[in-house]
């Protein structure tokens, strides 16, 4: 179960980030590697984490023109990361020509295909802030067309709150990926977090994959903390 939990490595430096590799590489499955880290230092980070041993999520959420998101994500591929995500409200469009160039590059280079998804709507967002960009429809209403976008885009799977799973799963299926973010136990603060779940009800909810952060970078014990969200995922899973 620990290779479903991604510890979202969210610090500002090479140093502090190998730091948090050595305590966590064999406590969890994956680190993500957002935009304020990736910026900073670069495709170096990449290569550390995977040098330890751990796995990538490059969580830099591509939205631009085909060409570019395409070109983005063939570059992805190529550094060995385990999975990347781009915007669905890139559209099809988008979303098609980066799955249909990465896919025509790794059998050209022999790479493996990276978990391709996309990104619905961010758990952070609410639907008051939704209306100010012009998008009147509800969050239960976005996330599973979003999703079923990115479906038909031969995408593997969507970032989405785990309260909207089981609309994602009679939209997509069982066999969509859903990877989750905003997971906060019980006893954690939800900091700028709107639509949360516990690792547990996330997992029974049908979660594919856990994104935690600060639960576990704030703890008193980052180790004992990743260990007691894998061990609540083991319950709820069995």
């Amino acid at each position: 179960m620990k290779d479903r939990l991604i510890f979202a490595l969210d610090v500002d430096s090479y140093d502090e980030a190998r730091q948090w590799v050595r305590i966590l590489a064999d406590e969890v499955g994956m680190f993500k590697v957002g935009k304020q880290l990736f910026t900073r230092c670069g495709p170096q980070i990449v290569d550390m984490i995977r040098q330890a041993g751990g796995g990538v999520f490059l969580d830099l959420k591509y939205h631009d023109i085909p060409n570019t998101v395409a070109k983005a994500g063939i570059e992805a591929a190529r550094m060995g990361v385990q999975m990347f995500n781009v915007h669905a409200l890139g559209g099809g469009k988008m979303m098609r020509t980066m799955v249909d160039e990465v896919r025509e590059a790794a059998v050209k280079e022999g790479f493996p295909v990276p978990i391709t998804l996309a990104v619905t709507i961010l758990t952070s967002s609410s639907e008051e802030d939704l209306r100010q960009v012009g998008i009147d429809l509800p969050v239960t209403q976005m996330v599973p067309r979003l999703a079923t976008l990115a479906r038909e885009s031969g995408l593997h799977g969507v970032v989405a709150s785990a309260q909207e799973l089981p609309l994602i799963r009679q939209a997509c299926g069982g066999d969509f990926v859903v990877v989750t973010p905003g997971v906060r136990p019980a006893t954690a603060a939800r900091d700028d977090q709107q639509r949360v779940m516990t690792p547990g009800e996330a997992i029974a909810a049908g979660s594919d994959y856990l994104v935690v952060g600060r639960p576990i970078s704030k703890a008193d014990d980052p180790v004992l903390a990743a260990r007691s969200i894998v061990a609540e995922m083991t319950e709820a899973g069995a």
